[in-house]
């Protein structure tokens, strides 16, 4: 249950315990978007880029994951958003994303954006940020317009 799991906690997107978490992520990115949209970062790139990254762990094994990419000084990205699918519906996505927000609070960042998915897959995922207070934006950053994303923002 929730009580043997950890709060978020900092770690390296290359820390061992974190790979088999990146790997069902892309995986299921790569299931469900054509693969010029996918746009999930490997943990040598979330390492490259610097992204802060964090886990919540029940024991050894990570269950949820999410990571800050800066972008400039006040805007950032969040990426690498997932929980295990044996873990939903226990607010783990609120404490990462709060974890995320606060951690961006605190370096300074006003807004925080996101890419996902357009497709229905993707559905619950817009429905969890957009509960979030996080609303429809065009393409920031590198992004491209794409019809298989969908881009979202935050003003903090």
């Amino acid at each position: 249950g929730m009580d043997s799991l950890s709060g978020p906690v900092a770690v390296a997107p290359t820390d061992p315990r974190i790979l088999p978490l990146i790997a069902r992520h892309l995986e299921l990115m790569r299931a469900s978007s054509p693969a010029c949209s996918v746009h999930a970062m490997e943990a040598e790139d979330l390492d490259r880029v610097g992204a802060r990254f964090f886990g919540i762990f029940d024991g050894d094994s990570a269950v949820a994951m999410g990571a800050l990419k800066v972008l400039t000084e006040d805007h950032g990205e969040l990426k690498s958003m997932h929980v295990v699918a044996e873990c939903r519906g226990q607010g783990l996505a609120d404490r990462m994303l709060m974890c995320l927000l606060e951690e961006a609070r605190a370096g300074g960042l006003t807004r925080v954006s996101l890419e996902t998915g357009s497709q229905e897959a993707f559905a619950p995922a817009r429905a969890f940020y957009g509960r979030s207070g996080f609303t429809t934006c065009g393409p920031f950053a590198d992004y491209g317009p794409d019809p298989n994303s969908f881009f979202m923002t935050k003003r903090l």
